[in-house]
């Protein structure tokens, strides 16, 4: 199974909104393209066009990992990831997340999940991660869906990464745009300031979440 980023997107945005926003679901195309070219909660942020949405839908479709259904005049639309893949809650959030944030550490699966599946701690995330990596292709057609990365340096943990997409580079470090190669002082303090930017994100979408409650 090798998905586009687009596609990735597409059913990143249904898992979440079959979990968050059960009311609204099955999804419009209209509202299905609004989902993925969300600005928060998303990396990257994309904008896709309606046309874009509806050919990753009918790949989807024919991978039966979506279906669609007709609420009067308008089709709506619905992932299958749970029946086609065999995933239970806590590895159909983990999935999500991944899907729609790309490569993450167990703490900010934890953090992140909480609208989706509550864990525990985060030895329980690394629990779900690890049955997700290990499942053979005997008992999986499609084998393991993630993979744990090289830990970068300065981190104090291994990001992890779907597979949906094929396979992955677990040696690869990401760099931004113009970044340059870096010394392993530099590189450590690098991921240190990437590390904040992360809480303070975190921080802000749980700040937005109890503005929305209240």
């Amino acid at each position: 199974m090798k998905m586009t980023d687009v596609q990735v997107r597409i059913l990143g945005s249904l898992i979440e909104k079959e979990i968050t926003t059960p009311e609204n679901y099955p999804l419009s195309l209209n509202a299905l393209r609004n989902a993925c070219n969300q600005s928060s909660s998303r990396e990257p942020v994309m904008s896709l066009d309606e046309g874009e949405v509806r050919q990753g839908l009918h790949v989807l479709e024919d991978m039966g990992l979506a279906d669609s259904s007709q609420d009067g005049r308008v089709p709506k639309y619905e992932h299958r990831v749970r029946d086609r893949l065999q995933l239970r809650r806590d590895e159909t959030a983990v999935i999500c997340l991944l899907l729609l944030r790309g490569p993450q550490t167990p703490g900010e699966l934890r953090t992140r999940s909480e609208r989706m599946f509550r864990f525990d701690d985060p030895a329980q995330v690394v629990a779900t991660l690890q049955r997700l990596a290990s499942r053979t292709e005997e008992e999986h057609s499609e084998g393991a869906l993630v993979v744990q990365l090289a830990r970068q340096p300065g981190s104090r943990e291994a990001r992890w990464a779907h597979l949906l997409g094929g396979p992955v580079d677990v040696g690869a470090v990401v760099q931004g745009p113009g970044s340059r190669a870096q010394g392993p002082e530099s590189a450590g303090v690098l991921e240190q300031v990437e590390e904040l930017r992360r809480e303070v994100r975190e921080l802000k979408e749980r700040l937005d979440r109890l503005e929305g409650i209240g």
